[in-house]
C-alpha cells in the first residue's frame, strides 16, 4: 500500500516498485497492491474509510496474512488498521528493519540492528503481541506491586537499549582508533543507494572477490580492501551499507560505528544505478544521509554505474547534463573504469602541495618517510643538511614535523616554476619546473 502526500509525492510511474522490492527482500510474496493520493493523512487509520474498505476486500480475496505500507505509521494507526483488516500491518520502517535483521552477520551489525529495532518498537509496545521477556529482571526496589506487563516490557526494553548503546559506544571507540591508525593511508569510501552495485565495483577495482548479490542491503558491514592505482600508488577502498530513502529514524545513528569509514574517508565515490528510473531521487536520498553523517562537504565523485544495462544512452547523457563531473562506468564490463581511476587520482592529488623540506642528512627516519609518502623531484646537500623539494601530502605534515625538520610550502609561478623565498643567510635553490605527480 503506497500513499502519496503533498510533501511525499510519488517519484515514479510505479509507486509500489520500491516497497514491493522491500517486501520481497523480506521474504514476502506480493499478492496485491493499492495506491492512494491524499492531501493529508487520516489520523486514526492513515487512509480514508473508502480506501480502507478496498484494503479489507483485497485482504479477504487474496488471503494475504500481512499488509505492508510504503509509509511510516503511528502506533495507534497500525493498531487500528490491524483491527480493521484482521491481519498484521507493517510500515516501511518495520520492513527495512526486518531486512537488516536477517542480513546482519557480525556481532557489530546485530547489535546495531537490535538497537534500532528496540528504539523503533518502544513506543509501539501496546501493539506487540509477543513480549521481550516475561517479568524477567524484576527485583527488590525495581518492581511495584501493581506493575503491568506493558510497564515491565518497557522497563526491560529501556534497560536493553542502554546496554546496547554502551556496547556500541565501545565498538565506536575501537573503530575510531582503527581508522585513525590508517592516517598515513589514502582512504576512499563507496557510498550509494542500496543495490547500486558498490560491491561489484569494489571487485572490479581491487579484485577483492567480495560476495555480490542482486538484492537490497546485501552489505551491512564495512569491507576494506587495497586498491593499487597505476601512477599513484595504494589507497584503501571501503564498501559499506547502502542507503535508501526514508530510512527508519535512528538507524543511521545506530550504524554510526559501521559508517565510521565513510566519515573518515578522504574521498567518497557516490555510486548510482544509472539504469534505475529513480536515479535522481536516489542521488538526493543518499545526499540527505551524507548530510546527516556530516559528510556532505567531503570531496566526492558521482559514479554512474550499470551503464551496460541502459539501452538508451541518452538516459546517461541526461544524468551527465545534470551532473557534469559524473563518471559513467560499468562495474560488470569494466567500461569507464580508466576514466574513474583518473578522476580519483585528480581528486586525491589535490592534497599534494609543493614543499621544501630541510633536515639533517643523517635523519634516516624522515628521509625514509618522505621517500615512501612524498614525490621527491629535487634534492641538494648543504653542509650536514639535505634540502628536498617534493610534493607533500598536507595531511601527513604532522608525521615529519620536529625540531630538526623545517618545512616550507612553495609558490608556483605563472610560468610553472616552483620557487621558495630564502630565509636569512640562505642560498635559494634554483627554480624548478612544476612536475605532475
Amino acid at each position: 500500500m503506497s500513499v502519496a502526500l503533498p510533501d511525499r509525492p510519488w517519484v515514479t510511474d510505479d509507486p509500489c516498485d520500491e516497497i514491493r522490492g522491500l517486501a520481497e527482500s523480506a521474504g514476502a510474496v506480493v499478492v496485491g497492491e493499492l495506491t492512494q493520493k491524499r492531501q493529508d493523512i487520516q489520523l486514526a487509520t492513515y487512509i480514508g474509510s473508502g480506501k480502507l474498505r478496498e484494503l479489507q476486500e483485497l485482504v479477504e480475496t487474496t488471503g494475504a496474512d500481512v499488509v505492508v505500507f510504503d509509509n511510516d505509521l503511528g502506533p495507534a494507526q497500525a493498531r487500528n488498521l490491524e483491527k480493521a483488516v484482521g491481519v498484521k500491518v507493517l510500515d516501511r520502517s518495520e520492513v527495512i528493519l526486518d531486512i537488516f535483521a536477517t542480513r546482519a552477520q557480525t556481532l557489530e551489525a546485530r547489535l546495531q540492528v537490535e538497537l534500532a529495532q528496540l528504539e523503533y518498537s518502544l513506543p509501539r509496545l501496546k501493539n506487540m503481541w509477543s513480549h521481550l521477556s516475561r517479568q524477567k529482571g524484576g527485583g527488590i526496589g525495581l518492581r511495584g506491586p501493581g506493575e503491568t506487563q506493558l510497564e515491565s516490557d518497557r522497563r526491560l526494553a529501556g534497560g536493553r537499549i542502554r546496554d546496547l548503546k554502551q556496547r556500541l559506544a565501545d565498538v565506536q571507540a575501537r573503530k575510531e582508533r582503527e581508522v585513525r591508525s590508517r592516517g598515513e593511508e589514502y582512504t576512499v569510501s563507496l557510498v550509494g543507494y542500496t543495490n547500486a552495485g558498490k560491491s561489484r565495483l569494489m571487485n572490479a577495482l581491487t579484485k577483492a572477490g567480495v560476495y555480490v548479490e542482486n538484492k537490497l542491503f546485501s552489505t551491512l558491514d564495512t569491507r576494506t580492501r587495497q586498491w593499487h592505482i597505476k601512477d599513484f600508488g595504494r589507497v584503501l577502498l571501503s564498501d559499506t551499507v547502502g542507503f535508501i530513502r526514508q530510512l527508519p529514524h535512528g538507524l543511521v545513528a545506530s550504524f554510526k560505528a559501521t559508517l565510521e569509514e565513510t566519515r573518515q574517508a578522504r574521498l567518497l565515490l557516490h555510486v548510482v544505478d544509472a539504469s534505475n528510473p529513480m536515479a535522481e531521487e536516489q542521488i538526493r536520498a543518499v545526499n540527505e544521509v551524507l548530510t546527516e553523517l556530516g559528510c556532505d562537504k567531503k570531496p566526492s565523485i558521482l559514479v554512474l554505474n550499470k551503464i551496460d544495462r541502459v539501452a538508451d544512452r541518452s538516459v546517461v547523457d541526461v544524468l551527465r547534463a545534470h551532473h557534469p563531473r559524473a563518471i559513467a562506468i560499468s562495474g560488470l564490463t569494466g567500461e569507464g573504469l580508466a576514466d574513474l581511476q583518473e578522476a580519483v587520482i585528480g581528486a586525491l592529488s589535490a592534497d599534494f602541495a609543493p614543499a621544501e623540506v630541510t633536515t639533517p642528512a643523517g635523519n634516516g627516519k624522515v628521509l625514509a618517510y618522505l621517500n615512501a609518502h612524498a614525490e621527491i623531484f629535487r634534492q641538494e646537500f648543504r653542509g650536514n643538511s639535505i634540502v628536498l623539494r617534493c610534493y607533500l601530502p598536507r595531511h601527513l605534515l604532522r608525521h615529519i614535523e620536529g625540531p630538526e625538520v623545517r618545512v616550507r610550502f612553495l609558490k608556483v609561478e605563472e610560468n610553472g616554476h616552483v620557487v621558495a623565498t630564502p630565509g636569512p643567510g640562505e642560498t635559494p635553490l634554483p627554480p624548478d619546473e612544476m612536475q605532475s605527480i
